[in-house]
């Protein structure tokens, strides 16, 4: 029996291309979800290895799992990694149909829904605000009469007070300056022809003509005014008014 040698196989078939074709990796990524959770029972019936031991097993074995799929699959006749995702082809105007379709429903529905709810929690606020007592009963305050007028004569009569005030005020000031000047007058030095004046009008007396020295050298001898007047009205038979006996007012 002659051995049979081997065909060398055609250039097409040994070119052939044995990966799985799909459209979509979203279909993909469900059925290996899908069959990882049959995976994980795997190793449920082994009671001889450790917990520790199943845990890293099993992840070694559901990411051998997805890169075997991932790398017999062909997305669109591309590799796994330079097929596009699946959420790069959505279309973009039917998303936007469909989020308007989806608001539109819930502000149709949802008002309708929560009024019931909005009622019952309106009634449990009434009801917990009528079981509310006030600690302390507000009393009315009463007004006292009397108090009341009085405070308003004050009130009355505050303007006028304000302007006596104002009034007041300016005549301290002013008295202030006029007895500043009388003390700068008290303080002044009498001049010789002011004692002179005052010696005729008030009469001379010990210690004026003390005080006076003689004019020229010589003594002066001049009656003073006030002692020639009363000398004059009692040679004419006149008697002033101050100097009448007290009897004469009285009748007889």
């Amino acid at each position: 029996m002659e051995p049979v040698e081997n065909e060398p196989l055609p250039s097409d078939e040994s070119n052939k291309d044995y990966r799985v074709q799909v459209t979509s990796k979203k279909t993909v990524m469900e059925q290996i979800k899908k069959y990882k959770d049959v995976l994980k029972t795997a190793l449920d019936k082994q009671p001889e290895v450790a917990e520790e031991t199943k845990r890293v097993l099993l992840q070694e074995l559901l990411a051998n799992f997805e890169a075997a799929v991932q790398d017999n699959v062909l997305v669109n006749g591309r590799p796994w990694e330079e097929a596009a995702d699946d959420e790069e082809d959505v279309d973009l105007d039917s998303l936007l149909d469909d989020t308007i379709v989806e608001t539109t429903r819930r502000r149709r529905a949802y008002p309708k829904k929560i009024l019931p709810h909005v009622v019952h929690s309106l009634k449990a606020e009434r009801k917990i605000m009528g079981m509310y007592e006030q600690a302390v009963k507000p009393q009315e305050v009463l007004k006292d009469p009397d108090q009341e007028s009085i405070m308003n004569d004050l009130s009355a009569a505050a303007p006028g007070m304000v302007k006596q005030a104002i009034q007041v005020i300016k005549s301290i000031n002013t008295l202030q300056k006029q007895a500043e000047g009388l003390c700068e007058i008290l303080n002044m030095k009498s001049s010789q022809a002011t004692l002179e004046i005052h010696r005729e009008v008030f009469g001379s007396n010990g210690q004026s003509e003390a005080l006076l020295p003689p004019a020229n050298g010589a003594s002066r001898n001049r009656q003073p005014i006030k002692r020639a007047v009363e000398e004059a009205a009692a040679a004419n038979g006149y008697v002033p008014l101050s100097k009448k006996p007290v009897g004469e007012d009285e009748p007889e």
